[in-house]
């Protein structure tokens, strides 16, 4: 984009900017909440309160971390265990984290899934 056209963009766009400004500006809804929003920090002020006061005091549950990724980070999953599973029949031994395994699965669907986890060893 030349630069005038860039120029003559940005012009356009502070005209349609103006225009939704006035008509904000007009519109009661916004009066209201503007009001409120004065009233609301005029109070805060004379009590010495802060927004976070507030949101302490309305909801005490509410987490004041100033980023939500931040403490998501920290959170780590606990690791699984490995099993070893032996089976009695066929001596065949498995070691795995999941139930997710395919011989496992076969072995569930054969002698039953109680029987199958009876079978299992809990390894470090």
């Amino acid at each position: 984009m030349s630069l005038i056209n860039e120029y003559r963009a940005t012009e356009e766009a502070i005209k349609e900017l103006q225009e939704r400004l006035k008509s904000l500006e007009q519109d009661d809804k916004l009066k209201k909440e503007l009001e409120f929003e004065e009233k609301l920090r005029a109070l805060m002020a004379s009590y010495g309160k802060s927004l976070r006061d507030i949101i302490a005091l309305l909801d005490p549950d509410a987490k004041l971390s100033k980023s939500p990724r931040a403490a998501k980070g920290t959170v780590s999953k606990r690791a699984r265990k490995v099993k070893q599973y032996k089976n009695p029949h066929t001596g065949e031994v498995i070691e795995t984290k999941g139930g997710n395994h395919k011989t496992l699965k076969e072995w569930k669907a054969k002698w039953g899934a109680d029987t199958v986890e009876s079978w299992a060893t809990l390894l470090g």
